[in-house]
C-alpha cells in the first residue's frame, strides 16, 4: 500500500529535451526540472543529463519529507520492460540502442528503476489522472517529432511480444507520397509511412516543397518574405520548421495550410483505422502538431470520422489533458505499479 509521504522520480528522456519530476502516490506532480538532451553526444552524456536530473530531484523531495521509493523513465527508444534496456532506437538518439537504461539510473540514484517507452508512458499518465481517466480501455496517439501510439487495456499498456507495440507512425499510408509517385522516406528505415508525412518534421518539409515549387515563380508571399523572388522563397522555405508552418497557415498562408491540412488527414485516417480494429473507449491525442488549434484539429477529426465504421461514430476523441508532464506521471504511475507487483509477488520458502 502507498503512503502519502511517498513519490516516485518521474524522467520523460526524448531526443531533445529530458525532463523529470517528483510524483507522489496520487499522480501529483510536485517539481520539474529539464535540461536538454545532448542526442549526439552518446548514451554517456544522455544518461548523465538524466541521472543529473534525478539526483537533484531526489535531494528536494528528501527535504521536503517526501520519501522517494523508485524512479520510473519514459524513454525514446523500443523499451525491454523486463530489464529496462533500450531495444531499438532511432538515430535521434545517438548511439542509445543497448543501452542498459533502467540498471544505469538504479545504480546511480540507490533505488529501484524501471524504464518503458515514452508513448507508453504518456498514455498511463493520461490514464492515471488525465483525459483517459476512468476509462476501460484508451488509444493515445501523440503527433509531434515522431507519431506514436499506446493502447492501455484494463489499466496496463499492451507492449507487444517484443516491446515494439504502439509505432502508429509507421502505419503505411497513402498519403505518403511525393508528386512524382514516389514513397517518402520514414525514421525507421522503411518509406511510405504516416510519420513520413503527419509528424511535425515532415509537415514542414512537405511545407517545403510547396514553397519550392511556387517561390521560383514567385508566388509565394509568405515564403519569399521580405526578400521576395525565388532566392528569398528558397532561404526561408529551406529553414522553416513545422512550429512555424502552422503559425504561418493560421496568418492565411495557403501553402502552409495546405501542408498542415495533409498531415492532420493523415494522422486522422491512420487513427480512424486503428480505431475500428481496436475498438477503445476513448483516444487521446497529444503532441505537440497536435497543439497547433482548430487549423489541425478538423481535417484531422474529419478524416478520423470519414475512416470509422458506423458502430463507433460516437467513439470519444479527446485532447490530451496534462501536457508536457505526462510522461512523467506515466513513468512515475509504471514504477509505482511495478513496485507494487514485485512487493506482492509471492515468495519462495526453502524447507531444510
Amino acid at each position: 500500500m502507498r503512503s502519502a509521504s511517498q513519490c516516485v522520480i518521474g524522467v520523460d528522456l526524448g531526443g531533445t529535451k529530458t525532463a523529470a519530476g517528483i510524483v507522489d502516490a496520487a499522480g501529483t506532480v510536485h517539481a520539474v526540472e529539464s535540461r536538454p538532451t545532448p542526442a549526439a553526444a552518446g548514451a554517456a552524456a544522455i544518461l548523465a543529463t538524466a541521472v543529473g536530473l534525478v539526483t537533484g530531484l531526489l535531494a528536494q523531495a528528501r527535504a521536503a519529507g517526501l520519501d522517494p521509493v523508485a524512479v520510473g523513465i519514459g524513454s525514446a527508444g523500443v523499451i525491454d520492460t523486463v530489464d529496462g534496456s533500450v531495444v531499438s532506437a532511432t538515430d535521434s538518439l545517438t548511439g542509445w540502442a543497448g543501452t542498459p537504461l533502467a540498471a544505469h539510473i538504479a545504480a546511480e540514484s540507490g533505488l529501484p528503476a524501471y524504464a518503458v517507452n515514452d508513448v507508453h508512458a504518456h498514455n498511463l499518465g493520461e490514464h492515471w489522472v488525465g483525459a483517459s481517466a476512468g476509462a476501460d480501455s484508451s488509444l493515445l496517439v501523440a503527433v509531434g517529432t515522431g507519431v506514436g501510439g499506446s493502447l492501455i487495456l484494463g489499466g496496463v499498456p499492451h507492449l507487444g511480444a517484443r516491446a515494439v507495440a504502439g509505432h502508429v507512425g509507421h502505419l503505411a499510408s497513402p498519403f505518403a507520397y511525393d508528386d512524382g509517385g514516389r514513397p517518402l522516406a520514414c525514421s525507421c528505415g522503411r518509406a511510405g509511412h504516416v510519420e513520413a508525412i503527419a509528424s511535425g518534421p515532415s509537415i514542414a518539409a512537405l511545407y517545403r516543397r510547396l514553397a519550392g515549387g511556387d517561390a521560383a515563380r514567385g508566388g509565394n508571399a509568405a515564403a519569399g518574405g521580405a526578400a521576395g523572388g525565388a532566392a528569398g522563397g528558397e532561404s526561408f522555405a529551406g529553414s522553416v520548421t513545422g512550429r512555424e508552418v502552422a503559425e504561418m497557415a493560421g496568418g492565411g498562408d495557403p501553402l502552409a495550410l495546405r501542408a498542415l491540412t495533409t498531415g492532420a488527414t493523415a494522422a486522422g485516417q491512420a487513427v480512424g483505422g486503428l480505431a475500428n480494429m481496436l475498438d477503445p473507449s476513448v483516444v487521446v491525442v497529444g503532441g505537440g502538431v497536435a497543439g497547433a488549434g482548430d487549423l489541425w484539429w478538423t481535417p484531422f477529426r474529419a478524416a478520423l470520422q470519414a475512416e470509422l465504421m458506423d458502430p463507433l461514430a460516437g467513439l470519444p476523441v479527446v485532447p490530451a489533458a496534462l501536457g508536457s508532464s505526462a510522461a512523467i506521471v506515466g513513468a512515475a504511475r509504471f514504477a509505482y505499479d511495478r513496485l507494487s507487483a514485485e512487493l506482492n509477488a509471492p515468495q519462495e520458502h526453502h524447507h531444510v
